[in-house]
Parts: structure tokens; sequence; C-alpha cells
């Protein structure tokens, strides 16, 4: 069944939705929600004991046409007339109703105009993706940081922060340039809740250190972060290097601190460095006599095809995780 005919149906079931859960359906914080509220009138029409606020279909119909005249450039004020006058419209003869007016240069989308097509996806992930196009800063914080409160850092990114990621990544790829800020603001704001979720916990003594780097020429990180992130949840030490670490770095990296395991990520078959891998696989340090050697786990859609002897490829967060808890214990 589609998210939104469920959530409709337990809208009318429960006698309306909270603010929280509104703001999570629709991408916008309840800041502002309750700000267009008192600003603007866009706000739920019956309240219980006359404080706390309850969301009808129709006060959410109206929701959803405000922002997506706010999603399409449109004022927030000039937005609340026009959906306020368009919602009159349809009280007073929902027959021969007018939708609003689309802004200029715009094109009208069946349900919110500027929303990002994510399939059938949980309604979080909606939320998100709605809150990507309106350049919400806000709700992307709050979002994701209730998100992975709820279920957790593996579950949130493989079926939401991924999904979403890739969903914004198609609707780049077919309307041009038009959506690359939309990209480079969420992805700002995913990295910067994988951050904040990494510094949270402390490293166990004891346990060997997982060093993670892109290979040269590789940008894309969000992946790495993850991983990171994960790892550091665990209390397990990880040192973070990030994108495009030259071969050399890589190298001086690896004999300086001597991790117990060293994962190489690339996004894309240009950039997977397999003379690197053979490299940092031969590294070796310690005492002679007890001579130790990382373990080389690559990772990213880049690598395929037969690899060094030795290195594996790792499927996903979930198996980078548990492998690298286990070599980290060793």
């Amino acid at each position: 069944m589609d998210d939104a005919v469920t959530t409709r149906t337990r809208v009318a079931a429960d006698g309306g939705l909270t603010t929280g859960a509104v703001a999570r359906l629709l991408g916008v914080a309840p800041t502002t929600l309750r700000s267009w509220d008192r600003r603007y009138g866009i706000g739920p029409a019956s309240r219980e004991g006359g404080r706390h606020r309850r969301w009808t279909s129709a006060d959410i119909g109206l929701l959803e046409c405000m922002c997506g005249l706010t999603s399409a450039g449109m004022p927030p004020a000039e937005a609340a007339r026009a959906a306020l006058a368009a919602a009159a419209s349809r009280t007073a003869d929902p027959v021969r109703a007018e939708p609003p007016p689309t802004p200029a240069g715009s094109t009208r989308h069946p349900r919110v105009p500027g929303a990002l097509l994510v399939g059938r996806a949980r309604q979080e992930r909606r939320g998100l993706a709605r809150a990507a196009v309106r350049l919400d800063a806000q709700a992307m914080d709050e979002l994701l940081a209730a998100v992975i409160d709820r279920y957790g850092l593996l579950a949130a990114w493989n079926e939401i922060i991924m999904p979403t990621l890739h969903a914004v990544g198609r609707k780049w790829e077919r309307t041009g340039e038009r959506y690359v800020e939309v990209e480079h603001l969420l992805s700002w704001h995913v990295s910067s809740a994988l951050r904040r979720l990494a510094t949270g916990r402390p490293a166990a003594p004891g346990r060997g250190v997982s060093l993670l780097a892109c290979t040269p020429g590789e940008s894309h990180t969000l992946a790495l972060e993850a991983l990171a992130a994960g790892l550091a949840q665990q209390g397990l030490p990880v040192r973070m290097f990030g994108a495009a670490l030259p071969v050399e770095a890589v190298v001086e990296a690896v004999r300086r601190i001597g991790p117990t395991a060293v994962v190489l990520w690339s996004q894309s078959r240009t950039t997977a460095n397999r003379a690197l891998v053979a490299r940092v696989e031969s590294i070796e340090w310690g005492v002679r006599g007890a001579r130790s050697r990382p373990v080389v786990l690559v990772a990213g859609p880049g690598w395929s095809g037969p690899l060094p002897s030795g290195a594996r490829h790792l499927a996903g967060l979930a198996e980078a995780l548990d492998v690298l808890a286990t070599v980290s214990g060793r």
C-alpha cells in the first residue's frame, strides 16, 4: 500500500497527527510548522484541549500545497496566501476549484512540485527527500538525527539515507545541473550527522586500529564516513583520512599507525588502484621475528574483477562492521 494512503488512513483513524509526525511526513522542521501557523494561519483546524495540535487530512493537504509552492521558489507569505485561497475555493466549489498557481519557470508535479521520487520508501525517507529539495537545513538535521536514533545507524543508512542520496543523484542526472545544490547540501548534512555520531564514544583500549581512506583521485567519502561512525559507536579505534589520499601518504600512514586493517574505498573503476592494494599488503612493521602486516580490505562499486592475493571486497556497511570488529579484536 502506498505510504500516503497509509498515512491518510491513520490520520482518519487517530483523529489527526501530531506536529512531529506531520513534520517527519513532509520533511519540514516542527518549528517551521509552528511558524507557518503563527505567521500565516497555516495550522491545524482543531487542538486537543485547546492546546495540542492535531493535524487532519485537510490540514496536511494544505501543508503539502504550501510545501510544494515554496519548494518551487514562491516566497512563504505568497505561498501561504495561494494555498489558503485554493483551500477556500475547494471548500466553496470542490468540483470546479482551480489548483494554486505555479511559479514561473517551474513544472507542476501531481503531488508536491520538486518532490524526489524515492519509490516505495518509508515515511522518513520521503520526509528527508522533501527537506532536501526545499534546502531546509534544520529539517534535514532533525530528520537525520531522528532516524539514526530510532532505527540505528545501519538501518538508517541502508533504508533511508542511501536511497535518498541515490534519488537525488538520479534527479540530478535527469535534469542536468538543476538539482546539484540539493545533492551538495544533503551530502553535507549527512556527513555532519555521521561525524557527530563518530565523536560520541571513546575507543576501547586494546583494540586494533582500522585505517580508512579513499584511493587517489576518489572524492566520494560518505560511505567511509558511515563506516567510521559505525566503528566509533562500537568503541573500535579508527583513523579516517577521507578523500583522494595520495599513494605515498597512504603508505606513510600505514607505517606510522600500524593498523590491523586498511579499508580502501573506490567509487568508480578509474580510481580502483590495484597497485596500491598490493603495496599496502606488503608493508611490515614491528621487531624482527614478530613482524605484522595489515589486513587489506577494499570497498565500493569501483572494485570489479580480480583483486591482489589476500585482499577482500566488502559488500556493504553491515559486512564491513562485522569484519572490522573481528579483525580489531585479534
